[in-house]
């Protein structure tokens, strides 16, 4: 198979089209003939060589999320079959003309949806009802802060709180951004280039802030959460160390906490596709959830796609097509 391997850790031109073997599956794994892969943050932090995948994952071959067929079965799966159309979160080797996953991870394409709609949907939609709702106890009524409204992760996140009757705040690079995050449904938009959005939300706080920051965004986020707020970390781009006032945590009431997908168990992965198939997936019958497909690129050109994620230019997501 072709598939799309990082040569040597550094920038986008070390992503190189190259043979691979297909992958073999054992019994409780299915093989996708991946059709359309999603890009994520992550992707770039293994390719720079700071986001190792598992032992078990593809060591040089990117990608967390996939959509295609399933190719082959392992002896154990018994709710899938041959030709089934699906897309699947994977923990590595996504950027290739086959995968092996787990078939517990493995979800139905929505109905309407191409291969490459649904192939932006599993990384961030796994990641958001893990940490907003799981996590972040995200309710009905409540006021949500998505720091990076317009990336894949944000645009999920609006979409999903406003569906559970959530009000949303995003900060945003643009006006441009701004006003995309808007139409998904957001409530208000804070363009942090030319705002500090602390000022901007201490008369108005949040029950739930939503951060890949970290760094000097963490006092801001502990200042602008009610009594009894939740504050979410998914990732921490500007800085992994913070200084916490312990007491102003207590009178508050607050609750810190966060988490990494890639990582986790294979029964954890298991559970939380069934509770998005559940509560999440209802949303495309409804016509509730609009995919945000930025732009799609070939297969052998992943080294521009990772380029325009790293410009930070795109307003939902980036995908890799395959034919």
């Amino acid at each position: 198979m072709k598939a799309i391997v990082i040569t040597s850790f550094g920038t986008p031109d070390v992503l190189k089209l190259e043979e691979r073997e297909k992958p073999m599956i054992n019994e409780n794994e299915v093989l996708i003939r991946v059709k359309a892969a999603g890009l994520n943050r992550p992707d770039v932090f293994q390719r720079k060589g700071s986001y190792p995948p598992p032992a078990d994952a593809p060591q040089d071959i990117p990608g967390l999320e996939v959509a295609g067929e399933i190719e082959a079965l392992g002896a154990n799966v018994k709710h899938w079959k041959v030709n089934d159309k699906v897309c699947a979160l994977v923990a590595g080797g996504g950027y290739a003309e086959y995968v092996k996953v787990n078939a517990g991870h493995c979800l139905p394409i929505p109905e309407g949806l191409t291969f490459i709609e649904a192939a932006g949907l599993p990384e961030t939609v796994f990641t958001v009802w893990s940490n907003v709702f799981q996590r972040g106890h995200l309710a009905s009524g409540e006021r949500l802060l998505i720091h990076g409204g317009s990336s894949g992760i944000g645009t999920t996140a609006i979409q999903l709180a406003k569906y559970t009757g959530a009000a949303v705040v995003v900060t945003v690079g643009s006006e441009e951004k701004g006003q995309y995050c808007l139409e998904l449904g957001a409530d208000r938009f804070i363009n942090y280039k030319t705002h500090d959005f602390e000022a901007e939300l201490k008369d108005q706080p949040v029950d739930v802030v939503l951060d890949m920051i970290g760094g000097a965004y963490f006092p801001k986020n502990i200042e602008i959460l009610k009594p009894d707020g939740r504050l979410v970390y998914i990732n921490a781009m500007e800085g992994n160390t913070v200084s916490l006032n312990i007491m102003q945590m207590m009178r508050k009431r607050l609750s810190i906490t966060g988490s990494t997908l890639r990582n986790r168990e294979a029964a954890f992965k298991t559970a939380l596709t069934q509770d998005i198939l559940e509560n999440v997936w209802p949303m495309f019958a409804k016509g509730k959830y609009n995919p945000t497909i930025f732009k799609v690129f070939p297969l052998a050109e992943a080294s521009k796609a990772h380029e325009l994620m790293e410009s930070s230019a795109h307003l939902g997501k980036i995908i890799l097509e395959l034919k």
